[in-house]
């Protein structure tokens, strides 16, 4: 019924915002006489605010449209590889590929990064993509608003996320395959990669864990209180939803993404609050560059989809409140995650020092876990003042991880073992500063 409500309550404040829009526009106008009058800036300040709070965000584009890569301007284009109800396999091909006279291109390393389908698009790793693409040839896992997806596609639930990531490792190719999980699917990553393993199937060089809960009995944030502190049950029935019937998923249980945008605000309401007075002085003083930055991050953080409702209570459960990683008591399919049986691949975990979602020594946790890996083939990466997202965008990510992980997937694209001649440093905690 919420869902319903919601719906309703949209529909009824859309001639508002449009309206909104629509003001802010004509009072801005620099052809308009009337954006000449004094206290007109105000007054379209304010309507654009009004428009901007009560808008829906549609999905962004990547807009990745050329990087640079080895001195080359290179044009980029988004193909699905594979298409599956509620995830998109994209791939970022650079033109380069394909060309021979650009021999140094065709020979990077090839990397799948996996998106968190934790309420924000696939987009929120623009950055990321854009910075991997400079040395990388890139693949990306694109999940689908739920809502958007017939309930004809039947369910999907935490060990089907598992299954898709072995599948589109297995269409890669895992014998050249470099895998970086941000946030959420580092506990899903590991377990696919676990089964491979333990299956005696190929599994990636390396393996990147950034900012994810693998232990979130370490270091507890407001997140893992939030999932620890109340039954599935209360879940179950105060956060899961229908789809109303004005989309393709109608009757499909979801956890709507407005409820997970509204839990992304509560943990920082004064912030959010305070960008908005910004973006509305910004506006009333004729400030285009910062109130432009403003709409670009909100254009992103405010859109949000809705998540199927097994995967989601099946992540609640099995990561948050019976720790079954860790403690080594998972089963997918009657068959044991054993991250210990990966040996093969190289381990690099990074984490933000004031990660407010993921603690301090959550996804170091994967180091324990992976027995298998030799010391010399682990790293961890602390960087200091970097918050949850600064880990994966922005800044620190482009300047202070990227280097380092651009030279960690170098170090490891070669045969599995250590070169001839080349001694790999025994493991060590790296801390990164800006």
């Amino acid at each position: 019924m919420l869902y319903h409500l919601h719906e309703l309550n949209r529909s009824l404040m859309n001639p508002l915002v449009g309206w909104s829009g629509a003001a802010a526009q004509l009072l801005t106008g620099k052809e308009n006489w009337l954006s000449q009058l004094p206290g007109v800036q105000r007054l379209a300040a304010g309507y654009e605010l009004t428009y901007r709070l009560g808008k829906d965000y549609e999905k962004p584009a990547f807009a990745i449209e050329s990087v640079m890569a080895h001195g080359h301007e290179t044009p980029i284009s988004e193909k699905v590889s594979i298409a599956k109800p509620f995830c998109n396999l994209i791939r970022f091909k650079r033109f380069s590929d394909d060309v021979e006279t650009l021999g140094e291109l065709k020979k990077d390393p090839v990397v799948l990064v996996v998106a968190p389908l934790s309420g924000h698009h696939s987009t929120l790793l623009r950055d990321t993509v854009r910075s991997l693409l400079q040395d990388h040839k890139v693949y990306l896992t694109d999940w689908i608003d739920a809502r958007m997806v017939p309930l004809s596609q039947g369910d999907f639930g935490l060990d089907d996320y598992v299954a898709y990531i072995q599948e589109f490792i297995r269409h890669i190719g895992a014998e050249h395959l470099h895998v970086i999980s941000v946030c959420q699917p580092t506990v899903p990553v590991m377990a696919a990669i676990s089964l491979l393993a333990s299956n005696r199937e190929g599994t990636p060089l390396t393996m990147t864990m950034m900012g994810g809960p693998i232990d979130p009995r370490r270091s507890p944030t407001k997140v893992n209180d939030l999932a620890t502190t109340q039954p599935i049950e209360w879940f179950e029935n105060h956060v899961i939803h229908s789809v109303p019937s004005n989309y393709p998923g109608a009757g499909r249980k979801v956890y709507p993404g407005f409820l997970q945008h509204a839990g992304f605000v509560a943990m920082n309401p004064s912030r959010h609050m305070s960008s908005h007075w910004d973006f509305y002085e910004d506006l009333r003083r004729g400030d285009l560059e910062d109130a432009e930055a403003h709409r670009k991050f909100y254009d992103e953080y405010n859109a949000v989809l809705d998540m199927p409702a097994p995967f989601y209570l099946d992540t609640i459960k099995t990561v948050f409140q019976q720790h079954l990683l860790p403690r080594g008591l998972w089963e997918i399919g009657g068959q044991r995650v054993r991250p210990g049986d990966i040996r093969d691949s190289a381990l690099l975990t990074i984490e933000g020092e004031l990660d407010d979602i993921s603690g301090r020594g959550q996804t170091e946790a994967a180091h324990e876990l992976c027995s298998g890996i030799p010391a010399a083939r682990k790293r961890n990466l602390l960087v200091t003042g970097a918050g949850h997202y600064g880990i994966f965008s922005g800044r620190r990510w482009r300047e202070t991880i990227y280097p380092q992980l651009r030279d960690f997937i170098a170090e490891h694209s070669g045969p599995k073992s250590a070169p001839a001649g080349k001694t790999t440093a025994p493991r060590r905690r790296r801390t990164a500063k800006a």
